[in-house]
């Protein structure tokens, strides 16, 4: 898929899967991923938003929407910012040196 805008609605749909279990909602529908980004190679930006400060489940949910996201067909890379979370600078540092 060399098309970023159809490489991002793919994204989405795939986003859709990842299920917050305290809500029983997706992540999209709940807006937790924001600013999606997809360059022509195929990169992946963006920025998840636990849906609290204290979210005790923003770990699990950060490793299964970077699961899902690289498990689309095209997506050559991604990078994730953590934002508005008690853990964000360590979570990102994490998930920047093993996901890079």
């Amino acid at each position: 898929m060399s098309n970023p805008q159809e490489l991002q609605q793919a994204i989405l749909q795939r986003l859709m899967t990842v299920i917050d279990p305290e809500t029983n909602l997706d992540v999209v529908r709940m807006r937790l991923v924001q600013d999606l980004a997809v360059d022509p190679q195929g990169k992946v930006s963006y920025i998840f938003r636990p849906s609290s400060p204290l979210c005790p489940i923003a770990v699990p949910l950060a490793l299964s929407i970077l699961q899902a996201i690289a498990e689309v067909e095209g997506v050559t890379g991604q990078h994730m910012t953590v934002v508005d979370y008690v853990g964000a600078d360590e979570l990102n540092e994490i998930i920047n040196t093993v996901f890079s």
